[in-house]
């Protein structure tokens, strides 16, 4: 074993070499989807989140030299999710220590080969290692916590000449065993990568993962989807900007609307299209349960602003041959809304419940 590894993890776990990406279809896991592990923001976030509500607490820390990983950077994660199922579907083995290019990844989440993607997707491994996560999710009554960050080590390999031969990294255990389970992956549109916008971004992954192809769709008080994302927005600003996207439905699959009900404030997801599905085309269940208050640092800016890509790019190791052996947190309880908004075409939408 070579000295660069000792006491590397990579040490003791087989490499998974990344398959060609031949139409693989992105997963994106559920737990990630729906709670606030990353920052919506483009720019550097040091202020901690931390959220609980119906049994589930998140603590998410970013340290100050590199900040707080990104919605942005979480595309590296459903690149590693989408992998992982596809390998598991071909009857490969996989491993939390992966051997890929970043040509490979990149063109896979929507970016381009260019250097500055290369940059930015080195700087998004370094947040994504310097994040650190503590949440209960996946404990159950005995409330055991966590602690990893979403990637344990990475390391990339060039040569005299600074040219990139190939990158590595190992995924945490938590992560890793969380996408195994199928009923916890779900495919998500691949039009996710091309949205701009933080809160955006993080809509269309609660949308996904509690609307998802229902025909009543889901509904949220706009003060609990604040709550729930996490944002270091205002919520007057976080509420205009959701305003804003509903006016301009640019989810993929789904439409918005704004809602009253009495004096709160309710966003409606409705599904387009019952086009995609879990991993294993089944849909477990979301129930609702009431959300209590999070604990949030201070807000400044508006989080859904025009963001370029926050992913960098940086070498790893040389890829080998294929791998041949190798809950209860969606308020939902809207009763006799009233419209209080519609789709900028103005078009109408039922005003009932969701449910599922």
């Amino acid at each position: 074993m070579s000295d660069r590894l000792a006491g590397s993890e990579r040490a003791r776990l087989d490499p998974f070499v990344a398959l060609p990406d031949d139409g693989i279809s992105p997963r994106d896991q559920r737990d990630l989807m729906s709670q606030p592990f990353f920052s919506l923001a483009k720019g550097r976030r040091t202020a901690p989140i931390l959220y609980e509500a119906g049994g589930i607490r998140v603590e998410v820390h970013g340290l100050p030299e590199h900040g707080m990983a990104t919605i942005w950077d979480a595309d590296v994660l459903i690149w590693a999710a989408s992998q992982i199922v596809e390998a598991a579907d071909q009857g490969l083995k996989t491993s939390r220590f992966f051997r890929f290019t970043p040509y490979q990844l990149l063109i896979a989440i929507a970016r381009g080969p260019g250097q500055s993607q290369y940059v930015r997707l080195k700087r998004a491994l370094q947040r994504l290692q310097s994040t650190v996560v503590l949440t209960t999710i996946r404990h159950g009554v005995n409330w055991r916590r966590m602690q990893f960050s979403w990637i344990n080590e990475w390391e990339e390999l060039v040569d005299a000449c600074g040219h990139c031969h190939g990158m590595e990294f190992v995924l945490p255990e938590w992560f890793y065993r969380g996408v195994l389970d199928r009923s916890l992956v779900l495919t998500i549109d691949p039009a996710y990568f091309a949205l701009t916008g933080g809160i955006e971004r993080w809509l269309y992954r609660v949308a996904r993962r509690h609307a998802g192809h229902q025909p009543q769709g889901w509904s949220f008080e706009l003060r609990h989807l604040y709550a729930k994302s996490g944002s270091a927005a205002r919520f007057s600003d976080f509420a205009l900007d959701l305003r804003r996207i509903a006016r301009r439905q640019t989810l993929p699959g789904y439409n918005l609307f704004i809602e009253l009900e009495d004096t709160r404030e309710l966003l409606r997801i409705l599904p387009r299209r019952r086009s995609t599905g879990t991993v294993d085309s089944r849909v477990e269940p979301i129930r609702r349960s009431g959300a209590r208050i999070i604990r949030r640092s201070g807000a400044r800016l508006s989080a859904d602003r025009a963001h370029e890509p926050q992913l960098n790019l940086w070498p790893g190791t040389q890829s080998g041959a294929r791998n041949e052996s190798n809950f209860r947190e969606s308020n939902s309880s809207v009763v006799g809304a009233r419209k209080a908004g519609t789709p900028a075409d103005g078009a109408a939408a039922s005003s009932r419940p969701a449910r599922r």
